[in-house]
Parts: C-alpha cells; structure tokens; sequence
C-alpha cells in the first residue's frame, strides 16, 4: 500500500473511496474555481500539455469530407478517448476540441462532479460525442482494447487503489494505444520547493476554505500531494502495471508531473 492510499479527507470512518466521492460532491460547485484560483491558472497549461502529447496519435478533422475522424479499423472503440476522474468534465472537453477522436467517455465516483460536466457538455452541443458515467477505475466496466487513449488529470493521490487502477487502464487501453496521465507533486528545485511549502501550510488550506466551504478538502490535497509516489517512483509503478515507454517530465513551476506511455 502506497502512503496516499492511506490518507482520506474525513478521518478514519468509511473508506478512502467513499470519503473521496463524498468530498468531491461538496465541492463540485466551486471546484473549477478552487482549480483555477490555486494554480493561478497554470493549470490549464498542464492540461494542455497531456493533451499535446497525444496529438499526432489522432487523425484531424480536416482530414475527412464530414469534419469528422475517420475511423480506423479495428473495434468499435477505435477513436476513442476514456478520461479517468473527469470531475466537471474539463480535461474531456479539451480532449475533444484538440484531439477530435469519435468519442470520450468520461468517468468518475462523484456524481456532483459528473452533473456539472454534462450541464458543460450540453451547451457546447457534444452530449452524443462526450459521455459521462458513474464508475470507479479500479473495476471498469468497458472491454479489454477498447480506447485509443486513457487521460487523467490530478486524481492518482486519489485512488484508493493505485495498483489496480493502472492495471484497469492498462486493460482497456488498444493495442499500441497511449496514456496521458497528469498530476500534482512537490517541487523539488529552489525556489518553488520552499516557496510552495509556505503555500500549502496557509495559502491553500485557508483559500480553499474560504471558496469551497469544506475546511478538509484542501488540507487533504497537500498531504496527498506530499505523500504520492512521485517521478522515478511513479514511472515504475506505471511499468509494473504493464505499460511500455514510461516517460514522466516536470511541467512548468514545478508543481505538476505529465507520465506518458504505451501499451
């Protein structure tokens, strides 16, 4: 057992899952701006990035007479994206707009967080291309080799069974099909190491507090953040899940890990 996998938002009743689904229910409301406000924007860049790397792995639209991505042989997922923890739908949205695969399935344990996703969803006019389900990662419910891509963003520190969820990925990933995987982590290099430790001793927990109205949630992400495999670490946890071509690279300010890889 990992060390985040070990520390929930709300103390020792009920488990890690359940207490992760009921803190991102509380929070669903404010939960883009609690993002947006902590990272001072940087983290829409980081997303950018995940999403970057998977660009030349997908067909563009202008490629085919309908606007459409061609479908390219194989099963019925082929073009497809699987967004794991998609929360308010963000990451699934950009994936969308950069990589324009045929489908994205989004999932998540907080249907707080689904519901605002598909209110987002609704008025860009995707709802048949962009779905939502409620479902954990560690027992997906999907066929083995049926997504292109699986991304994720900020939610590894969450899962309350790191292993297993990887390996989940792994299955459901297609032949030759890649992972995007971005999430926190400690800066290590001055002088964001010892800056960020002043931020998430005062400014975040009493920001997050104020926005969100949950005084737990943002003393339980630091912790997280601390406590996750990180780097080197988290490449090989990923290597043991199966995957090949581990890669990880420090996005800008230090705060941020993009792990890359194929099947």
């Amino acid at each position: 057992m990992y060390e985040q996998e070990q520390i929930k938002p709300y103390g020792d009743q009920g488990t890690k899952r359940e207490q992760v689904e009921q803190m991102f229910d509380n929070i669903a409301h404010s939960y883009d701006t609690l993002n947006h406000t902590l990272s001072f924007g940087v983290d829409r860049l980081w997303r950018n990035a995940a999403i970057n790397y998977l660009r030349p792995f997908f067909p563009q639209k202008a490629n085919t007479p309908n606007g459409l991505p061609p479908h390219r042989g194989g099963g019925p997922g082929r073009g497809s994206v699987l967004d794991i923890a998609t929360g308010t739908g963000d990451f699934a949205i950009l994936a969308f707009q950069k990589l324009q695969p045929q489908r994205i399935v989004g999932i998540d344990i907080s249907e707080g967080m689904m519901a605002i996703g598909r209110e987002k969803v609704a008025k860009l006019g995707l709802s048949d291309r962009i779905t939502f389900q409620n479902e954990d990662c560690s027992k997906m419910p999907f066929s083995d080799n049926t997504f292109d891509a699986v991304i994720s963003a900020f939610a590894l520190r969450n899962f309350q069974n790191l292993d297993e969820c990887l390996k989940e990925m792994h299955r459901v990933l297609s032949p030759d099909g890649h992972l995007s995987v971005i999430d926190l982590c400690t800066p290590v290099s001055f002088p964001m190491k010892q800056l960020f430790w002043l931020y998430k001793k005062a400014v975040m927990p009493i920001l997050g507090k104020l926005l969100s109205h949950d005084s737990t949630a943002y003393t339980y992400l630091p912790d997280t953040m601390d406590a996750i495999p990180q780097a080197e670490h988290m490449q090989h946890i990923i290597q043991q899940a199966g995957f090949h071509h581990v890669n990880f690279k420090r996005l800008p300010f230090g705060m941020c890990i993009l792990y890359t890889a194929k099947k």
